[in-house]
């Protein structure tokens, strides 16, 4: 099975269709498939939007919303006239080109036309997580300024108005509002769907995202409208979407992929959104892609664990032949979900990389190459990628260094929100590389192997050890459910492998488990690698969103 899973399947793709191995790739020649090529009046919503509407294809379906109120549908026309209604409302209030505004809104329809409402106006949109309370809400719009808020009644007790002065105004989505407030929905129904879009230059702000990182405030990541360039051509070559797809990425437009893959590569490639408004459960979802016959579905390995965990009785109710092609992204994918993909549905599941800062994916497993299980894959066409050491300098295949990434691309982002010295600190060496702040290596192959992030390494008597490549190693034992591995000080080798695990029910902790545990991590990786000490734990401290491991709570054990 594993030799099934490795083979590359390029036939039906749209990268073997357009682009051969080896050839050079020039993002400009991706230019010509936006309408501002010929008349340089640019717009993100335009080209996801209008551009179809004018090409003949209004009355495809854009949006297939499933949530507790039932199904919602939106053609490319009828999404164009509710997102002229919205402009035109946002207008009237005063919303003009440059200006923030905040999107705070659950997974539905209407956050999708607040968005594009917004970018056609010419303002930088900053969409918002539905579960982010009040002080991570604050934050954000505090941090730029944020005259314009879009939200509704029951997120408002998290939205402190008193603490937020920048704020003009709050539209809500609500059709019934107290007096004095602004119900958008009912002056939309009241506007003309016919809406003058703002133009704006290729290097104009679009987005704004926040990155979290284990010190400081949150950094506000300012993407411009160039983004569409490469978010486009991703969304052709790694999503593999074509125009009768049904795709579904199950992120909320308030994280980046939920925006860059969930917003705007599907809706300038000119396919089906699935948009799910309900909570995570197994059979929720497995019923999704049966109801809306999803053919190309984004998730994150963690989602996919769950899903794994649920059980292939759970699974096999459901007809999922419509899927074509899945993804991941979010965290590196352990090479035993891949596994499970293909053994249960019969697919596999290609990994992704991309950051926030970067826009869009650059490295990623595609349908035309072979995959390797524990790689991210290999840079797409139009990149450059490398592993430098602590000087620069371009390290050999199967060395682990920083990740960096040859400077340019379209989607890099534009700037960090009034914080030059940050944006500058991405660029240590200089212009010419970017460097991630992930450690990996390179194989000969030129595929690439994510070891963790610059300050997970561990250094144990001069040998450098990636935390992922040792936890994905640990949870392949039968008894390991799940596991987070950090370098603990040690007065005479530096620092040694230390992991942390949860065991599966009907494993009792053992000396003799813990003992096999570590002998099959040695058996399979290495002697250096294997776990010299083991703590088992009912449950790792992990992200809420995302299901990360926090390896800096598991260091503040130690």
């Amino acid at each position: 099975m594993t030799e099934t899973i490795l083979q590359a399947h390029p036939s039906a793709s749209n990268l073997a269709k357009e682009y051969t191995e080896g050839q050079s790739f020039d993002w400009k020649s991706v230019e010509q498939v936006f309408t501002w090529s010929e008349t340089s009046r640019v717009n993100m919503a335009y080209e996801c939007v209008d551009r179809h509407v004018e090409a003949g294809k209004g009355s495809h379906q854009a949006l297939h919303y499933i949530g507790d109120e039932g199904a919602i549908t939106y053609t490319y026309q009828e999404l164009q006239d509710e997102i002229g209604r919205w402009s035109n409302v946002l207008r009237q209030h005063g919303v003009k080109k440059g200006d923030f505004v905040f999107v705070f809104l659950p997974k539905h329809p209407l956050g999708y036309v607040a968005m594009l409402a917004a970018i056609r106006m010419g303002a930088v949109v900053g969409p918002l997580f539905e579960a982010f309370m009040e002080e991570a809400v604050r934050d954000r719009i505090n941090d730029c300024e944020g005259e314009f808020l879009i939200t509704n009644q029951s997120f408002m007790d998290r939205v402190d108005t008193a603490h937020i002065p920048s704020l003009r105004k709050i539209f809500l989505t609500d059709e019934k509002v107290e007096s004095g407030e602004i119900s958008i929905v009912s002056e939309a129904q009241e506007a003309s769907p016919e809406a003058d879009v703002t133009w704006v230059e290729l290097d104009d702000g679009l987005n704004i995202h926040y990155t979290s990182g284990s010190t400081g405030k949150p950094k506000g990541v300012i993407h411009a409208h160039r983004a569409m360039i490469q978010q486009y051509q991703t969304g052709r070559w790694v999503l593999d979407l074509k125009e009768d797809d049904v795709y579904w990425c199950t992120a909320h437009p308030g994280w980046v992929t939920g925006t860059v893959y969930g917003v705007f590569a599907p809706l300038l490639n000119g396919v089906t959104i699935v948009i799910h408004g309900g909570r995570f459960s197994a059979e929720a979802w497995y019923e999704v892609i049966e109801q809306t016959k999803v053919t190309v579905w984004y998730s994150a390995p963690t989602a996919f664990r769950m899903l794994q965990a649920a059980g292939e009785s759970v699974q096999s109710p459901y007809d999922l032949s419509s899927l074509r092609h899945i993804l991941s992204v979010g965290e590196p994918l352990n090479p035993e979900v891949i596994h499970w993909g293909y053994r249960t549905i019969g697919l596999r599941i290609h990994d992704t990389w991309w950051m926030t800062e970067t826009g869009a994916q650059l490295i990623a497993n595609v349908p035309t190459r072979v995959v390797k299980p524990g790689s991210m894959g290999r840079p797409i066409p139009g990149i450059q990628a490398a592993v430098l050491d602590d000087e620069g300098s371009e390290l050999p295949p199967g060395e682990t260094g920083h990740l960096a990434i040859r400077t340019s691309w379209p989607s890099i982002m534009k700037e960090i929100w009034k914080n030059e010295e940050k944006y500058l600190s991405y660029f240590p060496y200089g212009d010419g590389w970017y460097i991630a702040g992930d450690l990996a290596y390179i194989d000969e192959d030129g595929y690439v192997f994510f070891q963790g992030r610059s300050d997970d390494m561990i250094n144990s008597s001069g040998e450098r050890i990636g935390p992922f490549e040792v936890e994905s190693k640990l949870i392949e034992h039968e008894a390991v459910k799940e596991a987070g591995v950090i370098g603990k000080p040690d007065a005479v080798r530096g620092e040694i492998v230390k992991a942390f695990i949860a065991l599966n029910d009907g494993y009792p902790e053992t000396p003799e488990l813990l003992e096999d545990i570590r002998l099959f991590v040695r058996g399979k990786l290495a002697a250096h690698a294997a776990p010299r000490e083991i703590e088992v734990i009912d449950e790792l401290p992990k992200t809420q969103i995302s299901g990360k491991v926090l390896r800096r709570e598991l260091k503040k054990r130690e």
